[in-house]
């Protein structure tokens, strides 16, 4: 009876052994975003005010200006459908754009209508500009303007990392995170790092998605060229670091082989 007693024991130590060594390998992971509200209760949480980006130089705008009737013919065949657009295929990183080009001084040059200063303005401003101006030449013109180019680059434990060309200004953290296919399960939700341009410096904000008071920061609305970078866990560190695995591989061969002998005597 003895005998058996001890043996037990020492099945019941390797067993303990062998968990160790699985859970050495990795942390628990926390992949449930917004994890901290209760499933139970309806919740409701305040939410970031959404203010519209600024024109900046370098940005390409996409305007169209349409309209019925003309003062000069000739200037509306040129100019009627003014603009540019945003293609995408397969690749968004690879996404051609076409549009007008803000320059160093912050202006664009639309056809016959002339230099138009739009640097500083929303787009709603803007199209409020340029439609008086377009007035000089166009009865009751309709002006639509756009960014071509508003870019979001999402890197690191993401399914499809790459620079995302999106369709309007209006974008939250995780409408990104959703075109990038989701964050992998090695992902660190609770440590999201977000790089934005400020000037001539880079504003570095870390974001936890686990927690509900994501919505209401003020950088749950992101802006154009913002970067996220979703930094890998341990356990991915882990995954990639051949000499771990292999040790435990021969570690846990070792005490299954250890198991097997004693389970014979």
């Amino acid at each position: 009876m003895g005998i058996i007693y001890r043996k037990n024991n020492l099945l019941l130590l390797l067993l303990v052994l062998a968990a160790g060594v699985f859970t050495s390998c990795g942390t628990t992971q926390n992949v449930v975003y917004l994890s901290n509200l209760d499933s139970a209760k309806y919740t409701q949480i305040p939410k970031a005010a959404f203010k519209q980006p600024l024109i900046q130089a370098d940005d390409i705008l996409s305007i169209t200006i349409q309209t019925q009737d003309v003062t000069d013919p000739s200037a509306f065949n040129q100019t009627s459908n003014t603009g540019g657009n945003s293609s995408s295929g397969s690749d968004p990183a690879a996404a051609a754009t076409t549009g007008f080009l803000v320059n160093n001084d912050g202006n664009v040059e639309i056809p016959i209508i002339g230099s138009v200063k739009v640097s500083e303005l929303t787009t709603t401003q803007a199209k409020d500009l340029i439609k008086v101006k377009a007035s000089k030449y166009y009865k009751d013109p309709t002006v639509q303007v756009r960014f071509a180019n508003y870019k979001v680059t999402i890197l690191g434990e993401v399914a499809r990392p790459a620079a995302y060309i999106l369709p309007n200004e209006k974008v939250t953290i995780f409408d990104a995170i959703s075109l990038a296919g989701d964050l992998t399960i090695y992902g660190k939700r609770e440590n999201v790092m977000l790089m934005r341009d400020n000037g001539d410096k880079q504003d570095i904000i870390r974001l936890d998605l686990t927690s509900s008071q994501v919505v209401s920061s003020p950088y749950y609305y992101l802006k154009q060229n913002d970067v996220l970078y979703v930094e890998p866990s341990k356990a991915r560190a882990s995954a990639n670091n051949a000499q771990k695995t292999q040790i435990i591989t021969i570690g846990i061969s070792v005490l299954t082989l250890l198991v097997s002998i004693f389970a014979r005597f």
